[in-house]
């Protein structure tokens, strides 16, 4: 067999045309779109729509779309009644269980028809989002808001998750991290999802397998580790101290470096300035000092740049999200990525199915009966 790399690294394993990445010079665009264009430009469900047909929507195709992910949004009763008998649950194991629970009562769940499979792709978008808010209003007790038609994706997220509609500050910064965390071409997550997708099951299937490979702090969790540790930290002198010891002991410090970027994740970007700008609007501008702190002792220690986990943690707390719905609505947001890619993947199916380097005995081992041994 040919030479092999671990975890794939560097390897093609199929084409596609949604996302591309250089990361020797810190290039993500999405349809030839660069990130940066998008983030200062797009609204996300231009992006939505852009992921899933390979161009910007028209005026009335946006407005179509609003519509549909707003009428989407209502949960079938068994999965909202699920949602109400789990409130401790990890939020992850939450959402693998609704998601895949939705093929339940989607009355084309079977129906592989390019058409079809575009409407479940909507009805993902839409109610992933009302899995999601539904879920935390159910375990603290208060009631699940309807979406208000007038709002758009992020700020219906916001105000049906916390019940206060969100000022434009707010809404733009989540719209863009929306955005930014939108697609970024075979992660594992999506691998997982087209993987799946590729033997032809259906569309809730492949999804599924992405929200479980996202669960792990390798991938989509580790917003969650960042924060945690950027609350329990005193001061900037504080942070200096920590990260310098922390990566003495040869101890990883969650949110920087990545497999795929040689220099900064241009995510990142445009967190650090959300970040800011919402730290300073809610008071929350010390997290923001902290994180710059951590960032700049990184550097100057290991060489390492922060990734899309780094100051998406900051964000998302400064905008009034639990910490344990972060990598919940990480994907929220990569339902639009991943759903283009299983579509992507139906239209010019072929089966995935690499090989493995065995280092194993290859042949020719002796049996010896069991009195024997």
């Amino acid at each position: 067999m040919g030479t092999t790399l671990a975890g794939l690294e560097g390897v093609i394993a199929g084409e596609s045309e949604i996302c591309y990445i250089d990361g020797y010079q810190g290039i993500l665009s999405y349809r030839g779109y660069n990130i940066h264009t998008l983030a200062q430009n797009a609204r996300f469900e231009e992006v939505i729509y852009l992921l899933w047909y390979g161009r910007l929507p028209k005026k009335s195709e946006l407005e179509q779309l609003e519509r549909d992910l707003v009428a989407e949004r209502a949960l079938p009763a068994p999965v909202a009644d699920f949602l109400k008998g789990v409130p401790k649950a990890n939020g992850m194991d939450m959402l693998r269980t609704a998601v895949s629970m939705l093929s339940l009562y989607d009355a084309e769940a079977q129906d592989m028809s390019a058409e079809a499979n575009h409407r479940k792709a909507v009805r993902l978008m839409a109610k992933t989002a009302g899995i999601v808010t539904s879920f935390d209003r159910f375990r603290t007790g208060k009631p699940v808001i309807d979406d208000d038609p007038k709002l758009g994706f992020a700020a219906n997220f916001l105000y049906t998750l916390t019940g206060n509609k969100p000022d434009e500050v707010m809404e733009r910064a989540f719209d863009v991290a929306l955005t930014l965390h939108a697609d970024h071409e075979l992660n594992a997550s999506t691998f997982a999802a087209r993987v799946t997708a590729a033997t032809l099951s259906d569309i809730y299937s492949s999804i599924t397998s992405g929200i479980g490979a996202l669960k792990g702090p390798l991938h989509g969790g580790a917003n969650q580790d960042v924060i945690h540790w950027l609350l329990e930290l005193g001061d900037e002198d504080a942070a200096v101290e920590w990260v310098k010891n922390t990566l003495a002991r040869k101890v990883k410090i969650p949110g920087f470096g990545h497999r795929v970027y040689r220099t900064e994740d241009p995510r990142a970007t445009h967190l650090r300035v959300l970040s800011e700008e919402l730290g300073k609007r809610t008071g929350h501008e010390k997290l923001y000092r902290l994180s710059k702190t951590m960032e700049e002792t990184v550097r100057s220690v290991k060489g390492l740049n922060p990734n899309v986990d780094f100051y998406s943690a900051s964000t998302y707390y400064s905008l009034g999200i639990p910490i344990d719905l972060f990598t919940p609505i990480f994907a929220v947001s990569r339902m639009s990525g991943w759903t283009a890619h299983v579509l992507e993947q139906y239209h010019n199916n072929r089966l995935i199915r690499p090989r493995a380097e065995y280092k194993g005995n290859p042949d020719g081992q002796t049996w010896i009966p069991i009195a024997e041994r």
